[in-house]
């Protein structure tokens, strides 16, 4: 269940295995090969035989992709890794491209300018991302060619496929049975007029079958295809060895197939089939084409309805929040004590962490290995901390702890950046401006029909007004007992996904000044019905709901740097941990509490 701490090192990745992939590269007559950090179902998150690009370049992002040419080799990578990615790769062989400011397109035309042939696996690339590539490239000479997978061909030592458990996610905790679900679903290929579709991303599999699985860590989701017809049966393509005893849950309508007869059942649809362009491989439409199927490309018919959470799974999120928040204000009352001694290391604290969770006795895993940051670390932003990178918490840093945990009733998600002794006021006025940014999205209200990119920039002023930024959206969407990062929601300048009632997100600016500190603050927020205002003219608005209920270090407020308005917001939110979360902890942890969140 827990964290393990390795030595991060560069295996044999400079020289052995990239010359190894371009000794294949000059067997198929390609100029380059692509290696995403994807898998066939297109989540977030990959299995350990899915790790392609962090065995070829030694890059652990959860995010990028490497270009691998005859001559050169880039790793892609978006503002959250810019730091990382010098730490982990070998630069003599790898070189950083800062994505999306430069587009690989543009990069491929430029290396390539008297034109070559990249290869792709087309299990491991959407149908929109290759189209949009090919687009980029037209006219440059540069083509596109599907392959078979040439990491795979020299990865001697790769991992099995992962073959965990399925097991059933209890109505009581859904709030709606499969079958409801199914009936729903239907209805809308119905409407659409389309025959089937064909559901991809693991969540969304889970979410409609109301099953959880094993087969990628932190993340409670099987790997499998499913097919849903328009009449609410379906078939679910996994390994059976992982359904045993499955079947009365999954019911009379859902078949199980073995994973290999997917592509004949693909190719003996009667369609028009919907297809996402956006999560499927294109593997999927390159079998319906060849079969002459017809493709409705439409949006997985999952999606929206597995954001919009019913009023179950919000309850069963809320009793998540408030379990988790008391094993992180015994964990931060723990810290206050220990951290100012200036023995603790950033893996003491994890550990420490991941033990006040497993002490509810309800925790089934954590949601994502926890980011434990201080001083200079705290500044890469999705840092995880090893044996290689480890060090000790010095007295006058700050300390990022962004973690989270996974309860039947719900999927949490917190960071805190607390002071360890006195720390410089550059570390408390950019403190405060994040606040000040968290507090704007926390009691923002919208008319219905705005996205997240509208609310972005609520979160960013007080730090623009400072000439400050950071490089990562404000907020992502979260599921019940599933993926802590689930789409469409979001809140950044790339969300155009209309926010809707029963959305969970997160709320997260931050800064980060690299080489010193880093900083971030992040709740949980459910969208609402915004309480009426009087007035006949007065539009129907949507509001937040905070989830999250731990305490803000009162240390690194700037007070004087508060509106009025915000003050009143700390403290009334200072209040609700106190009421909330008090009987919930030790006596030790209570008095630490009422200091932690007593009024400003």
């Amino acid at each position: 269940m827990f964290q393990s701490f390795e030595v991060t090192s560069r295996p044999e990745t400079g020289a052995g295995r990239l010359e190894a992939l371009r000794a294949e590269l000059r067997k198929d007559g390609l100029d380059g090969f692509l290696v995403p950090r994807a898998d066939a179902h297109q989540g977030e998150n990959v299995a350990a035989r899915d790790e392609r690009l962090a065995w070829l370049t030694s890059f652990t992002g959860s995010a990028g992709f490497c270009a691998a040419l005859l001559d050169r080799a880039g790793v892609f990578i978006d503002g959250r890794y810019r730091v990382q990615v010098l730490g982990e790769i070998a630069p003599d062989h790898f070189k950083a491209v800062h994505w999306p400011d430069v587009q690989l397109g543009d990069w491929l035309k430029d290396a390539l300018a008297e034109g070559g042939t990249i290869g792709f696996d087309p299990w491991l690339h959407t149908a929109k991302e290759i189209e949009e590539l090919r687009e980029a490239l037209a006219g440059s000479g540069v083509e596109m060619r599907a392959t078979g997978n040439l990491i795979d061909r020299i990865w001697d030592d790769q991992p099995p496929p992962p073959r965990g458990k399925v097991v059933a996610y209890p109505l009581e905790h859904a709030g709606q049975s499969s079958a409801d679900k199914r009936a729903e679903l239907a209805e809308a290929l119905r409407e659409g007029k389309q025959a089937a579709a064909v559901i991809t991303l693991p969540d969304s599999i889970a979410w409609v079958l109301n099953i959880r699985g094993s087969d990628i860590a932190r993340v409670p989701v099987p790997h499998g295809f499913l097919i849903l017809r328009d009449d609410g049966k379906a078939w679910l393509f996994v390994d059976p060895e992982k359904c045993a005893g499955l079947a009365p849950h999954l019911g009379p309508d859902l078949t199980l197939a073995e994973p290999d007869a997917f592509l004949p059942a693909l190719a003996a649809l009667t369609g028009p089939v919907r297809v996402d362009k956006a999560s499927a491989p294109l593997k999927i439409s390159e079998i319906l084409n060849a079969a002459g199927v017809e493709i409705a490309w439409a949006q997985d018919p999952c999606i929206l309805p597995k954001a919009r959470k019913n009023e179950t799974e919000i309850a069963g999120t809320r009793a998540a929040h408030l379990r988790d928040a008391g094993a992180m204000v015994e964990f931060l009352a723990w810290l206050d004590q220990e951290a100012p001694r200036g023995e603790l290391s950033e893996i003491d604290v994890v550990r420490k962490l991941e033990g006040f969770r497993r002490a509810t006795n309800v925790l089934l895993d954590i949601s994502f290995d926890t980011i434990c940051g201080a001083g200079p670390n705290g500044a890469i932003v999705h840092y995880r901390v090893n044996e290689a990178s480890n060090r000790t918490i010095a007295p006058g840093e700050l300390l990022l702890i962004d973690s989270g945990g996974q309860y039947i009733d719900g999927t949490t998600d917190i960071t805190r950046t607390v002071a360890v002794g006195e720390v410089g006021g550059d570390e408390r006025a950019a403190f405060t401006r994040v606040l000040q940014g968290m507090i704007a999205i926390s009691r923002a209200r919208w008319p219905k029909g705005l996205c997240g990119r509208d609310l972005d920039s609520l979160a960013r002023q007080a730090l623009w007004a400072a000439g400050q930024d950071y490089d990562h959206g404000t907020g992502h969407g979260v599921g019940t007992y599933l993926s802590v990062h689930e789409g469409p929601q979001g809140i950044s300048r790339r969300a155009k996904v209309a926010l809707e009632p029963g959305m969970i997100l997160s709320n997260e600016p931050g800064y980060y000044r690299e080489g010193s500190f880093g900083i971030r603050t992040e709740n949980l927020l459910v969208v609402r019905e915004a309480p009426p205002l009087a007035g006949a003219d007065a539009r129907d608005m949507l509001s937040f709901e905070t989830l999250t209920f731990v305490p803000i270090d009162r240390r690194l407020i700037a007070v004087d740097m508060l509106t009025e308005d915000q003050l009143a917001w700390i403290n009334a939110y200072h209040a609700d941990v106190l009421e909330k979360i008090a009987a919930r902890v030790g006596q030790k942890a209570r008095r630490w509490l009422a200091l932690a969140a007593a009024p400003m």
